[in-house]
């Protein structure tokens, strides 16, 4: 929206309103569609960024350099804002690049999408430079800077395993070892309750037949009786 109403202060840059009327109309639709599938809570704060950045940020600029600047110093404010935000714009993958260093992963950074960027940083550079308009240029050299880094980074940590995969790896690798570790100390006490309980087995029929004899020797006991001996001496 600030590189359409710069190409309208300025006059003569039909391409500038193209592609930005183009721009405006794919980000309104990915909004909407943020705005239709996001929770409550996101979708809360994605319309509050709304109204502060496009309602009221937007508006204010309009309004500022319409009433307050004249003539060229009108063209040249809004030429240094549209710097402003397209250098913010190409600094954005800045996260990109931490989180791929981070975690070893291209997964969130596609090689076609970093291609694209500098191929259009390069083109937009170049169309800037020739119409001496160094709003659109100066920010394109940024853009084709941090572009040739993501395809650096691409290219060295595309064949990389994932920081995650390598902990889950050495989580899963550890698991194994202590299940390993506790397998033989389990059957270890397999084997020692299988003895105790062969010592138990084997000392029942000892136990059995102590007790079978100890019986047989009391039924003995009472079925003889103890009779006394009396014996008498006879005096010669």
């Amino acid at each position: 929206m600030l590189w359409i109403y710069y190409a309208l202060l300025k006059g003569n840059a039909m391409l500038l309103i193209t592609i930005n009327s183009v721009g405006c109309f794919i980000q309104t639709f990915y909004l909407c569609f943020f705005l239709f599938y996001a929770p409550k809570k996101a979708r809360i704060e994605c319309l509050k960024l709304i109204v502060l950045m496009i309602v009221v940020g937007f508006g204010l600029i309009v309004s500022l350099t319409y009433f307050l600047a004249i003539g060229a110093q009108r063209v040249v404010i809004v030429g240094w804002i549209c710097l402003v935000f397209a250098l913010c714009v190409f600094v954005a993958p800045l996260g990109v690049v931490r989180q791929v260093i981070k975690t070893k992963s291209v997964e969130f950074m596609p090689l076609l999408l970093s291609s694209a960027l500098t191929l259009n940083a390069v083109t937009w550079f170049f169309y800037g430079a020739l119409l001496h308009d160094f709003n659109i240029a100066i920010p394109n050299v940024l853009g084709f800077i941090f572009g040739i880094l993501q395809i650096i980074l691409y290219f060295v940590y595309k064949n990389k395993k994932p920081v995650s995969d390598e902990k889950v790896s050495e989580l899963e690798t550890k698991n194994v070892k202590t299940v390993e570790h506790k397998v033989p100390e389990k059957k270890d006490q397999e084997i020692i309750d299988v003895v105790k309980l062969s010592a138990l087995m084997c000392s029942i029929p000892v136990v059995a037949k102590l007790n079978e004899e100890a019986v047989d020797a009391d039924d003995r006991l009472v079925a003889e009786p103890h009779v006394p001996s009396h014996t008498i001496e006879v005096a010669a």
